[in-house]
């Protein structure tokens, strides 16, 4: 939202929309994480010390780099589509791509150290229907005429929701890596 402008962009998103996003992208995954089985080595880790800060152990870091990897993808897409024409439709990518790079994020980060490729996809089945229930929720707002009114959405072709959905599978792989090489280095 803040780089958009340095970059001669209109506002990328919408109050409404980053309103939807807070709403949906992070309730109902947040709610279905809280039924994640346990990680099985949680018992081999060493408590954390109550010192500690919250965001310690990296986490701080891997907000932020998250959250670059996310911002930038999905400004990155609005801004090559504004490029070519303001008439495409790029603010709808750049909410669409955010939506889909989030619900690939929280696939991939059921777990701080172990893989989904360990885990299972399927092994918490309440947060496979929030992710699902979410792009739907999602599809509906870019497709059916009286949300695009509201959310002042357009309708993307098929191309151009594959390329949102390929950013958000750029996401889990990115984070998936991530945790790759931390575990390599312990």
């Amino acid at each position: 939202m803040l780089v958009a402008p340095f970059l001669g962009m209109p506002l990328p998103l919408l109050p409404l929309q980053i309103l939807w996003i807070n709403l949906v992208t992070d309730g109902l995954p947040a709610l279905a994480l809280g039924v994640e089985p346990a990680e099985l080595d949680t018992m081999k880790h060493p408590p954390r010390s109550p010192a500690e800060s919250i965001l310690g152990q990296g986490l701080g870091w891997r907000i932020g780099y998250g959250g670059a990897v996310v911002g930038g993808l999905s400004l990155a897409v609005g801004y090559w589509f504004w490029r070519q024409s303001p008439e495409l439709p790029w603010q709808t990518m750049i909410f669409t791509t955010l939506t889909f790079a989030q619900m690939a994020g929280v696939l991939a980060l059921r777990s701080e150290r172990a893989s989904i490729f360990r885990i299972g996809f399927f092994s918490n089945p309440v947060l496979i229907g929030a992710v699902l229930l979410t792009l739907l929720l999602q599809l509906a707002v870019i497709y059916l005429p009286f949300l695009q009114g509201l959310f002042q959405t357009e309708a993307l072709s098929v191309q151009q929701l594959a390329i949102c959905a390929g950013l958000g599978v750029i996401v889990f792989f990115v984070i998936e890596i991530e945790k790759l090489v931390s575990r390599r280095r312990r």
